[in-house]
């Protein structure tokens, strides 16, 4: 059912469609909607979105490699075990909303200037990626992991259940909350008393 699409979308809006397992590879989207779609198990390898939303869509297990977002809108989605280490990082731009991103592989990406609000982000990894002057505000980063990354000029204002070592990361000018911001005292194992 590969015919579900054709090779170049535009100014097209998708509902609910189930097109888990199939095979989208190279398809071609600009200016799209999509609307409670079951990308579940898909292979978007090479396929490109431009000017794209997405909202309350399933991209459980998908198939991401050499994927290009250019002004991507992630809405309420839904990211399980994917491996965002291999998209195409050329003009990317993306902004992740409310999203639940699970068992997801970000490493050695530049994605600097990305944007996770309010996200709930968990157990996944982000070693020797760039993420200069992203935004992980309100954000649950729990069991994720950060190592040899560029967090300057991050936002972790509001976000919780982090653990980003100072020694191991670059955080000049990252902004962090209180209390949370205790927790990039850990890898100190120092103690502190109120």
């Amino acid at each position: 059912m590969n015919n579900k699409f054709p090779k170049i979308s535009e100014n097209q809006e998708f509902k609910e469609l189930y097109c888990a397992g199939l095979n989208l590879s190279c398809k071609e989207f600009s200016k799209c909607i999509f609307k409670k779609c079951d990308f579940s198990d898909c292979n978007f390898s090479g396929s490109s979105f431009i000017d794209c939303s997405f909202f309350d869509c399933n991209f459980s297990n998908t198939k991401l490699d050499d994927c290009s977002f250019q002004n991507i809108i992630f809405q309420n989605c839904k990211f399980l075990g994917i491996i965002f280490s291999r998209i195409n990082t050329l003009l990317i731009s993306w902004i992740h909303k409310e999203c639940n991103i699970t068992l997801c592989d970000f490493n050695n990406l530049n994605i600097k200037n990305s944007q996770f609000l309010e996200c709930e982000i968990k157990e996944s990894n982000f070693i020797r990626v760039n993420l200069f002057n992203s935004d992980f505000s309100g954000s649950n980063l729990q069991s994720s992991k950060f190592q040899d990354a560029n967090l300057e000029k991050a936002n972790f204002i509001g976000a919780k259940n982090y653990y980003i070592d100072p020694k191991c990361n670059k955080l000049k000018q990252a902004r962090f909350s209180y209390p949370d911001a205790l927790a990039l005292l850990d890898s100190f194992e120092v103690k502190i008393e109120f």
